[in-house]
């Protein structure tokens, strides 16, 4: 099979080939083009990472609350709603139903949108992995805190989440390098990230293997690049006797 890798150096409009694969003057290759997608990718990955980390770590707390039933039932809620909903369904109803209800949310840019979307549904799993962290602790340190005189917020804030956060890193290193992936889903609502530049220059040069292959490579380079990132920041906050299987060490 020939590959014809020259096809990146086309410009998107007339298809000409130009020399250095830039194009200059407002006319764009699909060189440009993947790499204005890969762009797209890692912009609308890492916002939703943002409101992920943010969300799941509120709510993945309120679900450990010892004396508030209905903060539980409703982290519980939360989780089991975003959970069970597949994503792309969850997306069209953030872009086509929201919207209807709340005629303001017409004038909201679809990439907030899908940040929105993909940022709840993942804030579902990372509540999950927060929740798994804070009860993997011993009790006795909770106890501690509250007989120093700490309040519950206080216990929380100084005790309890710094020992939880470091011990699920390798969890939440799983969850980002899948927000990577399943940021693929804007392409339903025409955001030109990298599954909608494999599509559509694939129709357009009838070179869909080259574009699609183009396309898995970035993919893979940015799951790997989080990956590293997360894998250095587990080495530099790792918790003493916490073994990677999920347990705790019995120096506790």
């Amino acid at each position: 099979m020939a590959w014809n890798w020259e096809v990146f150096c086309k410009e998107t409009t007339s298809g000409e080939t130009v020399v250095g694969c830039f194009g200059r003057g407002g006319d764009e290759t699909y060189l440009n083009w993947i790499v204005t997608a890969w762009g797209w990718t890692l912009a609308v990955s890492l916002c939703a990472l943002v409101v992920a980390l943010v969300v799941g770590l509120v709510v993945g707390t309120v679900r450990t609350l010892p004396n508030s039933p209905w903060l539980v039932r409703l982290g519980n809620a939360w989780v089991e709603l975003f959970r069970n909903i597949p994503l792309l369904v969850q997306l069209f109803l953030w872009y086509f139903v929201i919207p209807g209800i709340f005629p303001a949310m017409k004038s909201v840019p679809s990439v907030v949108l899908v940040v929105l979307g993909l940022g709840f549904f993942t804030s579902a799993r990372v509540a999950e992995q927060v929740r798994a962290g804070i009860q993997a602790l011993p009790r006795g340190q909770r106890y501690a805190g509250l007989a120093l005189g700490l309040k519950t917020a206080q216990t929380y804030r100084y005790v309890l989440l710094p020992m939880a956060l470091r011990i699920v890193i390798p969890p939440l290193t799983s969850e980002s390098m899948n927000i990577i992936k399943n940021s693929s889903v804007a392409f339903a609502v025409s955001i030109a990230e990298l599954t909608f530049f494999a599509r559509q220059s694939g129709e357009e040069t009838s070179a869909p293997v080259e574009m699609y292959l183009a396309a898995t490579v970035l993919y893979a380079i940015s799951a790997f690049a989080i990956n590293r990132i997360m894998s250095f920041i587990e080495r530099r906050t790792r918790v003493p006797g916490f073994v990677a299987a999920g347990g705790i060490g019995g120096g506790h």
